[in-house]
């Protein structure tokens, strides 16, 4: 029997979720999901249609026209019935609203700009379809974006986090210095695997022991829209992942967990929530004015490539971004350093001859 790899377990599984959620959609917007199948990936479906369901709640909870009708009994021509005004008190409504367990939702910049583009999308394929006459929220403006500054560590910051992984265990004792020793050779393989290759913290977790390669010094990923991707490393990495496959030899998995790369304590594949708690333990004791995830040392790696090469399409490759521009826009200010550097570099006009 095949194995079956964590990204294709997890695949199977969101089939199943998305196939949930869609049964609480009206029936036409199957034809939707249907369509955008072989353009997106299982996880962004299931993002488009809870986004969806939300517009849908809105309209059943908010507005006059559509109110005691059950979601499911929606038809196509409830699309043709909203206009630009209603989009725009949608907007002002994911603000701030109650979910079905009562709890309030609140949407920044970033969730509100995502649910509008889904909202645009999914009306679009019925417009272009002629199914529908109307294109409301093609007639509205979208949210703007502020543009954040990039958070990274530097690169003494770098040192001092690996350092602290290290020897954090010496002002420790009893149960909490047993615990550390018993984590610290994977904590510090996971984070510096982190920060010296700037893979996602999906690709680390879906690591398995046979995607390693030291032949080559380099570890196979599994990249969003699941293509398979070789990212290489240098030798800190080897060394700290040789530690640790020594160490992971004398654990006994739990049964379907064989392949897993990193394993919890539970022996279990690692998953994401726990490696970001992993990396925000450790990292609060180096800096408490940055807030860093396994993203921002995904930043940090990125920069850093930048740095030292100055080849933003070869960041862009490794960090498997398919558009340099996304790479441009998040290491622009790396740029401006190096533009500045240009502009003393060069002089117009000769000093003058010194006078003896």
């Amino acid at each position: 029997m095949d194995r079956i790899t964590y990204h294709e377990q997890t695949d199977m599984e969101n089939v199943l979720k998305l196939r949930e959620v869609l049964r609480t959609l009206p029936e036409f917007s199957r034809d939707y999901f249907r369509a955008i199948d072989s353009t997106t990936t299982t996880k962004t479906r299931i993002s488009y249609a809870y986004d969806i369901r939300i517009f849908f709640q809105f309209l059943v909870n908010e507005n006059p026209l559509f109110k005691d009708k059950k979601i499911t009994d929606l038809t196509i021509d409830v699309l043709d019935q909203v206009q630009a005004l209603d989009i725009e008190e949608f907007m002002e409504y994911l603000k701030v609203y109650k979910d079905s367990q009562d709890s309030y939702i609140t949407n920044g910049e970033t969730g509100l700009k995502r649910k509008i583009s889904t909202l645009r999308s999914f009306y679009n394929y019925y417009f272009k379809h002629e199914m529908i006459k109307t294109n409301p929220p093609a007639l509205i403006t979208m949210p703007k974006l502020h543009e954040k500054a990039i958070i990274r560590l530097d690169t003494d910051e770098v040192a001092m986090l690996l350092d602290y992984v290290e020897h954090a265990g010496d002002q420790l004792s009893g149960q909490k210095k047993a615990y550390y020793d018993k984590t610290k050779t994977r904590d510090l393989a996971l984070i510096t695997l982190l920060l010296g290759t700037g893979i996602r913290v999906s690709e680390c977790v879906g690591l398995d022991v046979e995607d390693l390669d030291f032949k080559n010094d380099a570890v196979k990923v599994t990249r969003k829209g699941g293509n398979e991707m070789f990212v290489y490393f240098g030798e800190e990495v080897e060394k700290a992942l040789l530690d640790y496959l020594e160490v992971r030899e004398s654990i006994t998995p739990i049964a379907g967990h064989e392949h897993a790369l990193f394993y919890s304590i539970q022996r279990k594949r690692m998953g994401v929530q726990a490696v970001e708690n992993l990396v925000k333990k450790y990292a609060q004791h180096i800096t408490s004015t940055k807030k860093i995830t396994p993203h921002k040392l995904r930043s940090t790696y990125g920069t850093a490539l930048y740095r030292e090469t100055g080849d933003i399409y070869l960041v862009a490759d490794v960090l498997g971004h398919k558009d340099v521009n996304t790479t441009r826009k998040h290491y622009a200010s790396v740029g401006d350093e190096q533009r500045r550097k240009a502009a003393s570099a060069l002089r117009l006009r000769e000093e003058p001859p010194k006078q003896n």
